[in-house]
């Protein structure tokens, strides 16, 4: 018989995976601080790979990526053309 997942174990399976994240991009910010790098440029590579591997998960369609990232098709277009990904 499978184990029933409730809301209340949801949340911690999800607070599971964010501690490892949180620290693991506390040490990234902390290295890009480090080496100068500015917030407009970091939010452009953050985007920018955040945005490819969306579009590899989503197999290139770019409607199943935008529903993914919750945003308009034609907003994840204009993103993906300002990062010349398209």
């Amino acid at each position: 018989m499978a184990k029933r997942i409730t809301k209340a174990s949801s949340v911690k399976i999800t607070a599971k995976r964010k501690a490892p994240l949180k620290k693991r991009l506390n040490k990234i910010v902390g290295e890009m601080v480090e080496k100068g790098i500015e917030l407009p440029e970091a939010h452009d590579q953050l985007e920018k790979l955040f945005l490819t591997h969306v579009m590899d998960a989503a197999s290139g369609n770019q409607c199943r990526a935008a529903d993914r990232l919750r945003v308009h098709r034609n907003t994840l277009r204009r993103k993906l053309q300002a990062h010349d990904l398209i």
